[in-house]
């Protein structure tokens, strides 16, 4: 048998890459394509949580994308408590494989990985759903992937007002201040959840709590508004489908079952399901499924994560890696 060497890039090779906006929604979008297009295989994701206790748990994200030639499987633990320790909520790993052999191709630190591509579905999510002039943002929510929601959105949209909100005042006023010098422009931080969002044109709702909880209300949402929920534990109140014109997920085969998710009582409850969804975003995408076709739609985006949106910023990481001469070869085999 001929040496197996497997490409490698740790968080430091990532960060070298330097990897622009339009690169990272580019690639995320040409996998949602993909999707759309039947191009791709895509397993429910699992989860492992090994104790109670520990206030965290794995998830584990497998798929196939045909057009990229690759097969991947991610594994990312979330961990509400890590900022206790310093750490960052989300640690993940994304393995390359050919997908007709099953020979290892890649091992990429997926932690970055993870918050890019959220922000980049996110984003493309808004570029399709969104109303095109919309101007003002309310994130809830300053975690890793928190950073880029915000950063993509803006680089499509170039918001004139961006608010954010999270529960505890040092981490929302570090992130605004992070977003302010890394963006040029005015991020503010607000005390609560109601102030953050009413009056904006596009709603992220990105929260950590241990518990679902409804924070968000539906009456405060804008007629014409693009909603974004997607954290683990549900934050949004039932009502909060009755206000929509138009419902869409990421992966409809994902949101329909498991324990986790910002809409699991909706589909429970029978308000969002086959009948009521309008599109997966991946049609959308590939031209499929009509986008928003009025300003007075209002629309809600539910992503609970795609294997192919970490399997398409990956390949793409190791194409420009191999043009600079970035990364580590390792001996498999």
């Amino acid at each position: 048998m001929k040496p197996i060497y497997i490409d490698y890039l740790n968080a430091l090779d990532i960060e070298a890459l330097e990897m622009t906006d339009g690169e990272i929604i580019a690639a995320v979008e040409a996998g949602l394509v993909a999707q759309g297009n039947g191009q791709t295989v895509i397993e429910p994701r699992v989860h492992l949580e090994p104790d109670p206790g520990f206030h965290g748990h794995f998830n584990v994200l497998r798929g196939y994308v045909a057009p990229l030639d690759a097969a991947g499987v991610k594994i990312v633990g979330d961990y509400v408590d890590n900022y206790l320790h310093g750490l960052p909520s989300e640690f993940g790993i994304l393995n390359l494989f050919d997908p007709r052999t099953g020979t290892p191709r890649a091992i990429l630190d997926a932690t970055v990985i993870t918050d890019m591509r959220t922000g980049a579905v996110t984003a493309i999510g808004a570029k399709h759903l969104a109303r095109k002039n919309s101007k003002v943002l309310a994130h809830i929510g300053a975690r890793g992937t928190a950073y880029w929601n915000v950063r993509l959105l803006d680089h499509l949209f170039d918001f004139d007002e961006i608010r954010v909100h999270s529960r505890r005042p040092e981490s929302r006023d570090g992130f605004a201040a992070k977003l302010s010098a890394d963006l040029g422009k005015t991020v503010t931080a607000v005390a609560d959840w109601e102030s953050c969002v009413k009056g904006a044109d596009i709603v992220v709702e990105a929260s950590r709590l241990s518990e679902p909880q409804p924070l968000l209300k539906t009456e405060w949402i804008k007629p014409g508004a693009f909603v974004v929920p997607y954290g683990t534990m549900s934050a949004v109140e039932l009502s909060l489908t009755d206000i929509m014109q138009k419902m869409v997920v990421d992966d409809w085969g994902q949101c329909k079952g498991g324990k986790f998710g910002s809409l699991r009582a909706h589909v429970e409850t029978g308000r969002l399901s086959e009948k009521t969804l309008h599109a997966e975003l991946g049609q959308i995408a590939a031209g499929l499924k009509a986008g928003r076709e009025s300003d007075d739609e209002t629309i809600l985006f539910w992503h609970r994560g795609l294997s192919l949106s970490d399997i398409a910023l990956g390949k793409a990481m190791l194409a420009k890696a191999a043009d600079k001469g970035i990364g580590q070869r390792l001996r498999f085999a």
